[in-house]
């Protein structure tokens, strides 16, 4: 999946899949998730919002199934 970089002191990259509606997530420590089932609104509500980081954690974190993705070299 292709990632943009965003400005957040957390969160380094984020992509979304609207066929799968799967949000990915790169963090500034390097992992990488996977969320399943985001709407296309949570997302671009999401790039939209002046704080990254707690929009991430208002509409995304503990409300969807993720799954951490193996690093790659």
């Amino acid at each position: 999946m292709i990632r943009q970089p965003v400005t957040s002191s957390n969160l380094k990259s984020v992509g979304y899949d609207a066929s799968a509606k799967v949000l990915e997530v790169e963090f500034t420590n390097g992992s990488v998730y996977q969320y399943d089932g985001v709407p296309s609104e949570t997302y671009s509500a999401l790039l939209g919002a002046e704080s990254i980081g707690k929009a991430f954690g208002t509409l995304i974190r503990g409300k969807f199934t993720h799954r951490r993705m193996e690093q790659t070299q």
